[in-house]
């Protein structure tokens, strides 16, 4: 890529030098190159000091399907990212591989392409790589790759604030603020300042989300009891391959481990770009014995986080029991050296290699589960300068900050107030699997469980407060840490985002050039003067909490026969959106789940049987292309519960909106219920209302 190789020639340390600007950033991540190009905005001189040679971390390395939550509290900085995306694809020189039709418009929790507030949220590794080096180019910021802090010597601080930095190679950068926008917090950990690594135990914070957590470890699970022995039933065989000898320990309680990493890659289909599936050089089938018994056992899990980006392309992650997430062997890389760390790395590297040779290439591997995956490869015009496969592992947590401030589960779910917030977030509170382990039923029989696994939606947007990214001031006065914030283990799961990074990386900077110009420490930041600035250059720091979207006039529900539920009376389970934008609906509006919080949403439709007898369940909702084509509705009658499934996809059967579930006996008076729930649903699950027809009279 040309501007990549101009931006390296043109800003090549001499060894052995000195350099002073306003801002020194450390890293490369996407939270590094979006604070250096607000301090530039701002008028300061800075300098991007990356260990890494590829800018934008995650996001240009393979994550291109956003974690976004709500993008209503997306602004600033990260918003620009997103809309550049947007303004990329809207080439049709950017579609090589597939039609922008055919792409269809799926995405995590939100459309894929927003053409009304134009912005694009899923993306090719690439692409992102590309807007971050604009952002350079434009604002002329210097940037020295392949500098590595010296850790153990490399901080040079007086009187409490950090003089200068000096990396492996010897150059040393002197700052006014620095800002630690790594993955790890080396900087921050070099610098003296206080943090955590592991989870903490719930009593700590009041949590209930944090440290060990076996028993609301249900997804990404074994199905059935897998048996973890190497000679099934005899334990003296030994355990399996990535199965811990220790127990899950105590629920609720802390220890030293981590949600697994993995590699982001991104593979395709399409066979005049794609690589098939490398033999590691280390290959040892025997590491996937585990997964083999999933599979024997009818598991087909494997392909479950396939996310479709454009150029028919993936963002493939974790999925299942045993899947690309290395459970367990990242323990010590935290706090390791960097040799240590690559030899971590390249122990995940080869464990994913192997992981998809073996469902290619295994003979053992069912049939149907190797035809499918040799189908798939490694994209070839992806990563093409490290042999197609990503060079950023995905360090989902590493360091915390703990600071005066600690974000919480509480402060998430705004049972606490967070005070003086720069940003926003809004995902899910998520941690992947941290352990996997043996536990015994009733009759002593062993299998194998994970642990660790959580996904709870902390109930909308939330706010991150200022005092989560600046140390205490005994610890360093000059210091900024927006990546690895003061939080909980749990809290960190929602925080850590890629969004919400280039969201606190702006709002960093903008507080060190405050700093600079009122000659105060970070934790003297006037945050009214903060706030204004940030909300001046477009930051989201507050949402009115409302759902509603627009209001309308619909079919009268009093003009309809039967027992009619809608508006008031339905009772909902998570975050709806309140809308009227498609006609017709009943009532004065419909709701819609947003495409988002997927197994976390439901509409209850209470009503009182009118008669005795049979009586036909109808529900309504307006068919588009962008609805869900499996929605699970439940009805509750006089003889039980039934499920049926709904293509909210397809026309009614009367009057193109009303749809029949069926009919059942009810007893005149008596309470029942119809609900419809979004779980395992991809695109738009629609509540309207219900109507209760009586076919008995």
């Amino acid at each position: 890529m040309v501007v990549l190789l101009c931006l390296q020639v043109g800003f090549q340390p001499v060894l052995g030098e000195t350099y002073k600007r306003d801002v020194v950033v450390y890293g490369g991540t996407s939270a590094a190159i979006s604070a250096a190009v607000q301090v530039k905005k701002m008028g300061k001189s800075v300098v991007v000091v990356s260990p890494d040679e590829r800018l934008g971390g995650l996001s240009s390395s393979g994550l291109g399907w956003t974690d976004s939550g709500r993008k209503e509290a997306i602004g600033g900085i990260a918003r620009d990212f997103y809309h550049r995306v947007w303004r990329h694809y809207q080439s049709v020189e950017s579609w090589k591989w597939q039609d922008m039709e055919d792409y269809g418009n799926r995405g995590q929790g939100t459309p894929a392409i927003d053409g009304d507030r134009r912005t694009m949220w899923i993306f090719e590794p690439h692409v992102a790589e590309q807007i971050f080096e604009s952002w350079v180019k434009e604002q002329e910021v210097e940037v020295y790759r392949n500098e590595w802090l010296d850790r153990e010597k490399g901080v040079e601080k007086k009187d409490g604030r950090i003089q200068s930095v000096t990396t492996l190679a010897g150059n040393r950068f002197e700052g006014e603020v620095f800002l630690d926008c790594t993955y790890e917090g080396d900087l921050m950990a070099a610098a003296g300042v206080s943090y955590f690594v592991g989870r903490e135990p719930n009593a700590l914070y009041g949590e209930t989300l944090s440290g060990v957590q076996a028993k609301r470890a249900t997804k990404h699970q074994f199905q059935g009891k897998v048996d973890p022995f190497v000679i099934k039933g005899d334990p003296s065989s030994g355990l399996l391959a990535r199965i811990s000898a220790e127990g899950a320990g105590v629920e609720g309680s802390g220890d030293a481990k981590m949600q697994a990493y993995n590699f982001r890659l991104c593979l395709t289909q399409v066979p005049d770009n794609r690589i098939p599936f490398p033999k590691p050089e280390n290959y040892d089938p025997v590491q996937y014995e585990l997964l083999l018994r999933t599979l024997e056992m009818g598991s087909r899990h494997v392909f479950g986080k396939f996310d479709p980006i454009p150029n028919a392309k993936t963002d493939t992650n974790n999925h299942g029991p045993f899947s690309t997430d290395n459970i367990g062997m990242n323990y010590r890389y935290p706090e390791a050296s960097y040799e240590e760390r690559k030899k971590i790395i390249l122990e995940h590297e080869e464990y994913q290699k192997g992981y998809f040779y073996f469902l290619c290439n295994d003979p053992r591997v069912p049939e149907d589960v190797g035809k499918k995956m040799n189908s798939w490869g490694l994209a070839k015009d992806e990563f093409v300068d490290s042999g197609h496969w990503p060079q950023q592992i995905y360090v989902r947590e590493a360091r915390r900050m703990v600071s005066d401030f600690v974000m919480t589960e509480l402060h998430l779910r705004q049972k606490k107030e967070t005070p003086n917030p720069i940003g926003m977030g809004s995902y899910n509170m998520d941690s992947h699997n941290v352990q996997r382990y043996v536990a015994r039923d009733e009759s002593g029989m062993a299998y194998v469980l994970n642990e660790g696994d959580v996904q709870v939606n902390p109930g909308g947007p939330y706010q991150i407060s200022y005092g989560s990214i600046v140390p205490k001031s005994e610890d360093c006065l000059n210091l900024l840490v927006p990546v690895c914030v003061s939080s909980s283990h749990i809290a960190f799961g929602s925080i850590r985002m890629e969004p919400v990074f280039m969201i606190l990386g702006q709002s960093a900077a903008t507080a060190a050039v405050l700093a600079i110009e009122d000659k105060a420490s970070v934790q003297e930041v006037v945050y009214a003067k903060l706030a204004a600035r940030l909300t001046a250059d477009g930051q989201v720091l507050q949402l009115v909490r409302s759902n509603r979207v627009s209001r309308g006039r619909g079919i009268d529900p009093k003009s309809l026969s039967g027992v009619v539920i809608d508006g008031k009376q339905v009772r909902f389970a998570g975050e709806w959106v309140e809308s009227s934008s498609l006609r017709p609906f009943v009532g004065s509006s419909y709701f819609h789940d947003e495409n988002g919080g997927k197994g976390m949403r439901s509409a209850t439709f209470p009503f009182l049987a009118p008669n005795d007898g049979l009586h036909e369940i109808m529900v309504s909702f307006v068919p588009s292309g962008n609805r869900a084509g499996k929605v699970r509705y439940e009805v509750k009658h006089d003889k039980g519960l039934v499920k049926i499934m709904v293509d909210q996809r397809r026309k009614g059967d009367r009057d193109m909106i009303w749809h029949s579930l069926g009919s059942f006996v009810f007893r005149k008076g008596e309470p029942y219920t119809v609900a419809v729930h979004n779980e395992g649903t991809e695109g738009y699950v629609i509540a309207d209302a219900v109507q209760v027809i009586p076919l008995d009279r």
